[in-house]
């Protein structure tokens, strides 16, 4: 295994698990922001207010991101079974 073979499959893992988990952060991200804008303008200091929220957009985006995720991390490792062999020669 070359230098480059390992970087670029490290890089592969990063973007593989950057695309599979961007979704529910970016979901969570504008979720917290938007409650926490009201709860700055109503001025209520719970800090328990945001979980709900959050983990209903969590469960949401799962449901419907859900089957992409998986097609995702699927294809990301049948495609490392498939050529763990040519990994390994080089």
């Amino acid at each position: 295994m070359t230098e480059e073979l390992i970087i670029k499959l490290g890089q592969d893992a990063m973007r593989t698990t950057a695309m599979i988990a961007g979704p529910i952060l970016l979901a969570t991200l504008v979720i917290g922001l938007a409650v926490s804008i009201f709860q700055a303008l109503t001025q209520i200091n719970e800090a328990t207010l945001t979980f709900i929220p959050k983990i209903l957009i969590v469960a949401a985006v799962i449901v419907l991101a859900g089957p992409w995720m998986l097609d995702v991390m699927t294809s990301y490792t049948v495609h490392l079974f498939e050529n763990i062999a040519t990994f390994v020669r080089e």
